[in-house]
């Protein structure tokens, strides 16, 4: 794990002890800080170990705190917590801001920040293997993988690499990025901000943080981004989709979504020093991200695609743009009541397969453009889908929902498409 001696005799409380919150809390106690931890799940609070007090932050006089540990899915707009820090003069930090006061105790070492509504799992992932197939120290972390603290510090010359969420980059103010990266912005979590542009303004920030001697990448195919790009001072590269005339190398990168992913990465691996050969062998042999345009098999000719990370419409349409023949299978909780940005898709949609709690509202939605059928559950809409598809069709998985109402998260539906798909008979 990361520790350091930043945080050797000051007192911190950990609110959520999931993945993020454990890994917070070890590398605090083991840093020799003193810690109050927390969660309202008695199984969760079992796993703070001796070297913790276990206090309820809402309970105890904050008074003398050096900061309060929440996890990202903690709502800063709504959560007490951040009234009862206020009131305490304490600041209210992610498991982010603790890497970032970490830094000075690692080996010299570059970070890369990767935020964006859609595209950063993506970017990340695919950064990584660039970094990892020419032969550099390199860890992914953040809204990906492991968390970063729970990770083994890299040697000399390593570079982090780090997916960012809204949430995450609202709780840390220090993180000064080597290279900065933003791949896009649609509405998305606009139950968490006031506005859209309060959304915006949060990932905007990433860039704030960063000195005016770093490097921003800013792919600006869509007006909020050429904003953000407009306020860059720094050293910016702009890039875009556009930039990528032929992906045909790259077999686990094609649609239009990842050609602005590879532009991305391209430009990043430029400021990182990297080769035009080391860049392209990465690119080629980048064996693509689960749950993301993942191809699953071939059954008759029928090809099927887990693309259960698609969590809203503006990620689901570069799928439907990326396949002729597509039997569509969508639903669960609906982000926004509208597909508008899959409109220009709906030609490549032979029929649609609409399920879960929203599955109503999106056949509504879909019915006067193409055959559309409700069904309950996700194992269903798959096994119909299946009976339906013919000789060169694909069947897609790309729900432009959230999971919650049937699942745990997006991997877990995922896998249960993937399942479902390896019981059919070929």
């Amino acid at each position: 794990m990361i520790t350091s001696d930043a945080f050797r005799g000051k007192r911190y409380a950990v609110l959520g002890l999931a993945r993020s919150g454990i890994a917070t809390l070890r590398t605090l106690v083991a840093s020799g800080a003193a810690v109050a931890a927390w969660d309202s799940r008695e199984e969760a609070r079992l796993l703070a170990g001796d070297g913790a007090t276990l206090a309820d932050p809402m309970e105890i006089d904050l008074a003398g705190f050096d900061g309060v540990i929440v996890s990202p899915g903690v709502p800063l707009n709504s959560h007490p917590i951040v009234q009862k820090c206020r009131d305490a003069g304490v600041p209210v930090i992610g498991d982010i801001e603790l890497f970032s006061m970490a830094r000075a105790s690692l080996p010299a070492h570059k970070v890369v920040g990767i935020t964006g509504t859609n595209g950063k799992s993506t970017t990340t992932a695919l950064l990584h293997h660039v970094l990892q197939s020419a032969g550099i120290p390199t860890l992914m972390g953040g809204n990906i993988g492991l968390p970063i603290l729970s990770q083994e510090p890299l040697p000399a010359g390593g570079v982090y690499v780090l997916e960012l969420s809204s949430f995450q980059i609202d709780l840390t103010y220090t993180l000064d990025c080597d290279v900065a990266i933003l791949t896009n912005i649609t509405p998305d979590h606009l139950d968490r901000y006031d506005s859209f542009l309060d959304y915006a303004a949060s990932k905007e920030r990433l860039f704030h943080m960063q000195h005016a001697d770093k490097v921003s990448v800013i792919a600006v195919d869509d007006d909020p981004s050429r904003m953000i790009a407009s306020r860059v001072h720094h050293r910016l590269k702009r890039v875009s989709a556009n930039d990528i005339a032929d992906q045909s190398r790259w077999p686990s990168l094609q649609g239009p979504h990842n050609a602005q992913n590879a532009a991305t990465v391209i430009a990043t691996c430029e400021a990182l020093g990297l080769s035009a050969e080391q860049i392209e062998m990465g690119l080629q042999s980048y064996p693509g991200l689960a749950h993301r345009m993942e191809r699953i098999r071939e059954v008759g000719d029928v090809l099927y695609v887990n693309d259960s990370k698609a969590t809203n419409a503006t990620s689901t349409a570069p799928a439907l743009a990326a396949y002729p023949a597509i039997h569509w299978i969508l639903g669960g909780l609906a982000k926004t009541n509208d597909l508008d940005a899959c409109v220009p898709h709906y030609g490549n949609v032979v029929a649609a397969y609409a399920y879960g709690r929203d599955g109503p509202m999106l056949a509504d939605l879909l019915r006067s453009h193409m055959t559309v059928i409700e069904y309950v559950t996700l194992v269903d809409a798959t096994n119909a889908a299946a009976a339906a598809a013919k000789a060169g069709d694909t069947v897609l998985l790309s729900p432009a929902c959230a999971s919650q109402d049937q699942f745990r998260d997006f991997e877990e539906r995922g896998d249960t498409f993937r399942n479902a798909v390896a019981a059919l008979v070929a």
